[in-house]
This record gives C-alpha cells, sequence and structure tokens, in this order.
C-alpha cells in the first residue's frame, strides 16, 4: 500500500512513541476530530459532522478501554470518558453545539494533564539505596 508522506511520518511517530505518548496522541485526535465536528455543525454538513463525532467517540472508546483497573484515576477516568461519550453523542442527536464544546474542553484539560505528566521528573533511586533484609 502506498502511505503519503504524512501517513509515513505518522506511522513514524507511533511506533517510536512510548505509552504516555501514544495517550496524548489519542487525546490529539479526539480533540481534532471534536473541532472539525464543530465546524461542520456551524457549516451545516450533517454527514462531515457525525463521521467526526463518530471519530472522537471510538477514540474515547479506546481510551476508556485501555484503563487499568487496578489504579484508582482509572475508575475516575472511566466515568470522564463515559460523560464525553455521552456529550458527544447528544451533540449527534440534538446537532448542538454546546455538547461538543464540553467534550472539547474535557478532553484539551485531560491532554494537558497527561503532557504535564509526561513532563514530570521520576524520582530517582539513590545509589546508595541497599534492601532491608527480612533475615534476622
Amino acid at each position: 500500500m502506498a502511505y503519503s508522506n504524512y501517513g509515513k511520518y505518522l506511522e513514524a511517530e507511533i511506533s517510536g512513541a512510548d505509552p504516555m505518548e501514544l495517550v496524548c496522541m489519542l487525546y490529539r485526535g479526539a480533540i481534532e476530530a471534536t473541532a472539525a465536528a464543530r465546524r461542520h455543525l456551524r457549516a451545516g454538513d450533517i454527514l462531515l459532522r457525525s463521521k467526526e463525532i463518530m471519530r472522537a467517540h471510538a477514540i474515547v472508546l479506546e481510551l476508556a478501554r485501555s484503563l487499568n483497573p487496578q489504579y484508582e484515576i482509572s475508575k475516575n477516568l472511566a466515568g470522564l470518558y463515559a460523560y464525553i461519550q455521552k456529550q458527544l453523542l447528544e451533540a449527534n442527536a440534538r446537532q448542538i453545539d454546546g455538547p461538543l464544546a464540553e467534550a472539547e474542553t474535557l478532553l484539551t484539560t485531560l491532554c494537558d494533564g497527561w503532557k504535564n505528566a509526561r513532563r514530570a521528573p521520576v524520582a530517582e533511586v539513590q545509589e546508595s539505596y541497599q534492601p532491608l533484609s527480612c533475615t534476622y
């Protein structure tokens, strides 16, 4: 299959990304799809609006499926993702901008949070660390 230059770039970016970068890419894709849906809504293009909303919905669904339930934050994110999906579907059914704007704002906030988490320094283990012995 022949790829465009953009397709080759995107494939290289995805294959070289760490898990946190992949999450940020998913957020970016959902934000872009939501913004495009809002533009199509304003233009009155029902088909393209619906297509972009469903693309954003699919990305948020993938984010929800990737959650690890053993972490407390996953429960909070699952609820937030469900709410975003509800907003996207409401916007599609009622053909209104409010829920799309709210979904875009929430996704942008989450994306910013992940970007900041990626930049946070990882605590370094001291070289003098010695594990405790369990023997008496």
